[in-house]
């Protein structure tokens, strides 16, 4: 029996906060998640620190905000990763899936990867790159279904990137990456104690879900788009222009429509939430893996994303805003035989928080200057502890956010402001009072107060990123 915890980290693609059951969301079938919820720690009030896939990534995997890191688009170079630290130290650190880096198959500190990437590649706009799925695909005989494909459907206007699933259930993205990572489990002879990231490509659209598992949410009751059009056009201008590229583009299969009636918008949550469904069947899969190994209780096992889905909330599509839906994410820590169980907390902590808690629980030191907390003595329930003050999320101009240079987000558990590195306009929300973000309070003379406070904040942040991130930097060329 290895000393040194196993450490098993589950990171799903688009995945919002409001997708398990156990947390709270009855409309979700999720029974291998509700027993990590039920048997570890969530964290209710987890915020990635940028509604993009890449940012997020690097993010987590550096312990740094992308302002500090560099890393503020997709397909931008990673700098050194703490995976590396974790390899050093001893640990057999594989990566099966998504980690979204770039290069795509860099090492980024891993012994192994076995990459997969995005379900939908199917653009001149990113790079060209054959995954192991594509691989898989191929060699099965058959085609990946993306916009490149789903194009020549006659009902592809109308969907809202909502498809069926059609070749074998076994060559879904998701069944494949959890179908990989059990093989691995089952074979890898070392003895050392292992860092096994889990990238599932899902939910991610295109919402392609299998029918058996569409057909499992067929009669539930889902909750409807938080979407009233009469917000729309007093949006920011930034806010609006995301809106506007999406209703231009099929961005990863998905022709978003101004209008769309009820029945499109509950297929689109149907699909969606039947994928989550999928990726619990691979988490249950990965538990029993770990059992069969004999090492399930050695081993952490952490669940998260990388940022959430809006999936019509606010009649937006996927990410680059910062409302809840996009911003806030599962975490949750299960480990019974370490910690015990207890009800989700409710402090406000960043989702790179995690990564520097995975650390902790190696025995491995932070970089100077890291940005991230560990939550070990989260896990433990010790008094005294209290999350973050706040937390602060960022989204750089990119292909979809193409107005404002910088879109920052700072949020202290009641209030959330956004505001633009070039406007003088933003967005104010009580999210105690108006949970749903449907009343904007940016002009609001009787909050100016709670504004100026928070624009404060964000100009504090910026120059302590600053200088942590110079200790960051300096360590790596003194080793």
């Amino acid at each position: 029996m290895t000393t040194r915890p196993n450490v098993v980290l589950v990171m799903t693609d688009q995945q919002r906060y409001d997708t398990i059951a156990a947390l709270g969301y009855p409309h979700m079938l999720t029974p291998a998640l509700d027993r990590l919820v039920e048997d570890g720690v969530a964290f209710d009030r987890a915020y990635v620190t940028a509604p993009s896939c890449t940012p997020s990534r690097a993010s987590f995997f550096t312990g740094l905000h992308p302002g500090a890191n560099g890393v503020l688009r997709n397909d931008e170079p990673w700098p050194r990763t703490w995976v590396e630290d974790l390899a050093a130290s001893g640990y057999r650190c594989v990566n099966v899936g998504k980690m979204h880096t770039f290069p795509y198959e860099a090492p980024t500190g891993f012994h192994e990867r076995h990459v997969v990437e995005n379900k939908d590649r199917g653009t001149s706009t990113v790079p060209f790159f054959l995954d192991n799925w594509d691989k898989a695909l191929h060699v099965s005989g058959h085609v990946k279904p993306d916009r490149r494909t789903l194009r020549a459907r006659s009902d592809y206007d109308e969907r809202l990137g909502a498809f069926t699933w059609e070749p074998p259930e076994h060559l879904h993205a998701d069944a494949f990456v959890g179908s990989l990572a059990c093989r691995w489990l089952a074979d890898y002879p070392g003895e050392e104690p292992f860092f096994l990231q889990v990238g599932f490509p899902g939910p991610h659209p295109p919402y392609d879900a299998p029918e058996r598992l569409l057909n499992a949410y067929a009669d539930r009751d889902l909750p409807p788009a938080n979407r009233d059009e009469r917000e729309f056009g007093a949006m920011p201008g930034p806010i609006t222009a995301v809106r506007r590229e999406h209703l231009t583009h099929d961005h990863d299969s998905i022709v978003h429509l101004e209008h769309p009636d009820a029945q499109q918008v509950r297929r689109q949550r149907q699909h969606y939430y039947a994928n989550i469904s999928l990726i619990d069947e691979q988490v249950g899969a990965l538990i029993e893996a770990l059992t069969d190994r004999g090492v399930l209780n050695q081993t952490i096992l952490i669940y998260t994303s990388d940022h959430g889905d809006a999936l019509n909330d606010h009649g937006l599509s996927q990410k680059w805003t910062m409302y809840e839906p996009c911003v806030r994410v599962p975490a949750i820590v299960h480990a019974p035989w370490l910690f015990d169980p207890r009800p989700p907390v409710q402090d406000l902590v960043s989702h790179m928080d995690l990564g520097a808690t995975i650390l902790d629980l190696a025995g491995v030191a932070p970089r100077p200057g890291t940005q991230a907390r560990s939550l070990l003595p989260a896990l433990h329930g010790e008094d005294g502890w209290s999350g973050r003050e706040y937390v602060v999320c960022e989204q750089a101009r990119d292909g979809i956010q193409q107005e404002s240079e910088l879109m920052t987000m700072v949020a202290d558990g009641r209030w959330k402001l956004v505001c633009f590195s070039d406007s003088d306009d933003g967005q104010l929300f009580d999210t105690v009072t108006d949970p749903d973000e449907v009343h904007d309070r940016w002009h609001d003379p009787d909050v100016a107060d709670v504004r100026r406070t928070l624009l404060a904040q964000v100009a504090r942040w910026r120059t302590e990123v600053l200088l942590s991130s110079r200790e960051w930097w300096t360590s790596l060329s003194t080793g």
